[in-house]
């Protein structure tokens, strides 16, 4: 079978890039260089945004089945409890947000769930495939691996993590520094005599440590901060050093912590690529850039960079766009990236100035940004229609996170969410009002790519607003279409009540030639 898309790496971006181009029917190969799948916690948890995104793959029963949504944080200092904070607000959830808090899960369970959904296309990682160079031309990307064989393909994706060996390659600047304030040791250990209800945090003596407990699991996650010897370096992440500084630090007698299963030390980079493409080869995720693990954007950026590029390359290696829609991968990522960089940076700061305050805890370096609901592309070039109008008024604009909204099968009664809708490989073209009905038939005619349509109030095909949340949250009251790209971003609004394109059928032809011409 030839290879269109080769993805190199096997972490949550490499994996969630293969099943946003699987289920497309795209042809591709994903090759990792470790010889069996990793069981190490890691990036522990997936925001709001990312969940939304999963859930699109119809990850979301599974990956909540093993995940907690709210958790109590328990502070010590010296030992005695001091606080008590509950993770996410149970009463978050609004009709356009259907998660109220992240999802706290350790990384392999994301990986474990991605790669299932891969198995459903027919895609298995290849383990112990390490790539160690390419070439590449106007016709495609030709690929060695360290066994001396060779792959080619149309195009490559470097999710092999902060130690790229694609991001080295392609010759990409990783500018930034090494962050001296955030060292720790972390591992995976049983710790019996400790409630699980809650995310144990202690600190004192210039130390701190955290216990996370995973649901359907006997771990936790061990997150120590003990300071370096005269010559910087960390202590060896060793059962006995993480048993020495808990004894130092919690001082609750009788808690033993055993059987490790991951084990490692981390001193964060702050670094970012100066591009993310060249040619016919990307970047992803921490090849693309490293950060703070203050407010645990990792994971959940390398997710999100794999959903914008997924799609282009799909509608690009179909033949339903250019090959100009490529560029807008990094016109659209690399800001954010940047964004990433400096609202973990702060998130860092709060931490550090908290603990000279006397305020401690993971929740310290956390903001309402980091859901990553509010990120958006609002300058981007893919970003048209309305937009501007809607963004000095406040309201919704293209570029923006499409919202969500409770609605009822206008046939049968039966409640679905916009996002059900949303979830797949395609544009979705929502019409509000009967009116629209001659927009989205007009579109649907002369756009021969992946396009669908959703017709709101406006028969028994479509859904009713019955509440009013669709209307309200995209801004249609006056009726409207509304078009929603496959990464569940506005593209395009054109209300009812403007006049921009004229009648309704002349709205189908401007979102029809807005699809032709993506990448064009």
């Amino acid at each position: 079978m030839n290879t269109t898309v080769l993805i190199v790496g096997g972490g949550p971006a490499g994996l969630t890039l293969g099943c946003s181009l699987a289920r497309s029917g795209v042809a591709v190969r994903i090759i990792e260089k470790s010889p069996e799948f990793p069981r190490g916690s890691r990036g522990k948890g997936l925001n709001q945004r990312s969940r939304e995104l999963l859930a699109g793959l119809g990850l979301d029963e599974e990956l909540a089945a093993v995940g907690t949504e709210h958790i109590v944080l328990r502070k010590y200092v010296g030992g005695v409890p001091v606080e008590d904070s509950r993770s996410g607000d149970p009463e978050a959830a609004r009709p356009g947000v259907p998660y109220s808090s992240g999802l706290l899960l350790p990384q392999w369970r994301v990986e474990d769930a991605l790669r299932g959904k891969l198995a459903e296309y027919g895609v298995r990682v290849e383990l112990g495939c390490e790539l160690t160079g390419f070439t590449q031309d106007e016709h495609g990307v030709r690929a060695t691996l360290a066994d001396g064989r060779t792959i080619e393909a149309d195009y490559l994706a470097g999710c092999d993590g902060g130690k790229s060996v694609v991001r080295k390659a392609l010759g990409a600047r990783f500018e930034g520094e090494t962050a001296a304030e955030e060292m720790m040791i972390i591992g995976d250990v049983e710790a019996d005599g400790l409630d699980r209800g809650y995310w144990h945090q202690w600190f004192g003596e210039g130390a701190g440590v955290l216990l996370c407990p995973f649901r359907g699991t006997s771990h936790w996650q061990f997150q120590g901060a003990a300071g370096t010897d005269e010559r910087g370096r960390l202590p060896e992440p060793t059962l006995e050093v993480f048993q020495d500084l808990f004894d130092r630090v919690a001082g609750v007698p009788g808690v033993r912590l055993a059987n490790p299963t991951w084990r490692s030390t981390y001193r964060v980079n702050v670094r970012m690529a100066d591009r993310f493409r060249e040619g016919r080869v990307f970047i992803v995720g921490d090849a693309a850039h490293v950060h703070s693990i203050a407010g645990g954007l990792g994971m959940n950026t390398g997710i999100q960079d794999a959903f914008n590029l997924g799609w282009k390359l799909a509608l690009v290696t179909g033949g339903h766009a250019g090959p100009g829609l490529l560029d807008t991968y990094e016109e659209e990522r690399l800001p954010i990236a940047a964004w990433t960089l400096k609202t973990s940076n702060e998130g860092l700061r709060r931490i550090m100035e908290g603990a000279g305050e006397g305020r401690f805890g993971t929740d310290v370096g956390a903001s309402a940004e980091t859901s990553t609901l509010g990120v958006g592309y609002r300058w981007s070039s893919l970003s048209g229609g309305a937009g501007e109008r809607a963004a000095a008024g406040g309201g919704l604009a293209a570029g923006d996170r499409a919202p969500d909204a409770p609605c009822r099968d206008a046939a049968t009664g039966r409640p679905v969410r916009l996002f059900e809708r949303f979830a797949g490989p395609w544009h979705t073209l929502l019409g509000f009002g009967p009116d629209s009905a001659e927009a989205l038939a007009r579109a649907g005619e002369e756009y021969a790519g992946p396009l669908r349509t959703c017709l709101i109030d406006g028969g028994l095909d479509g859904l009713d607003d019955h509440e009013g949340h669709a209307r309200a949250a995209y801004g249609m009251e006056s009726g409207g279409v509304v078009l929603v790209r496959p990464d569940d971003y506005v593209a395009l609004r054109l209300p009812g009540d403007t006049g921009e394109a004229g009648n309704a059928g002349e709205q189908g032809a401007v979102v029809a030639d807005y699809l032709r011409r993506l990448g064009r």
